[in-house]
C-alpha cells in the first residue's frame, strides 16, 4: 500500500470578541484546512506553512502543542497522513490559490463545524475547542 503525507493546520483570527475559523473549498466541492503534500526534506511544520501561504496568501504563527492527525484512503492502496497543527492569522489579506481553491471563508467555531464536509474535520474543531478552553 502506497503511504502519503500531509500537513497543514486549522487558521484562526481574533475577530472583535470572537475567535473565527478560515476554511476553504475547494475545488473538487469539499470545505476543510489548508493542508499539502510534504516535499522533499521538508518537516511538518515548514510543510504547513508553505501550504498555508500557498493556498491562502497568508502568514500565520503555528501553535505546534496542538498536533493532530488523520489517517484516510483517498483511493485504493494508498493511506493517506494528515497532521494538523493550530495556525493565528498574522499578515496578508487572503487570497485563494486558484488552481485547488474556489473560495474561503471566516466562521465561527459553531459555523465551521456545520460547514465543512467530512466528519473527521467536525472531530478536529471539536478537539481545537477543547484545546482552547484550556489555555
Amino acid at each position: 500500500m502506497k503511504q502519503e503525507k500531509s500537513c497543514g493546520a486549522i487558521i484562526l483570527r481574533k475577530n472583535t470578541e470572537e475567535l473565527q475559523v478560515l476554511l476553504l473549498k475547494h475545488n473538487a466541492g469539499h470545505w476543510a484546512f489548508a493542508k499539502g503534500h510534504v516535499e522533499a526534506n521538508e518537516t511538518e511544520e515548514q510543510t504547513a506553512l508553505r501550504e498555508i501561504k500557498e493556498e491562502t496568501s497568508l502568514d500565520v504563527k503555528l501553535d505546534t502543542k496542538f498536533r493532530t492527525t488523520v489517517t484516510y484512503s483517498p483511493m485504493e492502496d494508498v493511506e493517506k497522513e494528515v497532521v494538523y497543527f493550530l495556525a493565528y492569522k498574522t499578515e496578508g489579506n487572503e487570497t485563494p490559490q486558484l488552481e485547488e481553491i474556489s473560495q474561503m471563508k471566516w466562521l465561527n467555531l459553531d459555523e465551521a463545524k456545520n460547514t465543512v464536509t467530512y466528519e473527521r474535520d467536525k472531530e478536529i474543531l471539536q478537539k481545537v475547542e477543547k484545546y482552547l478552553k484550556q489555555q
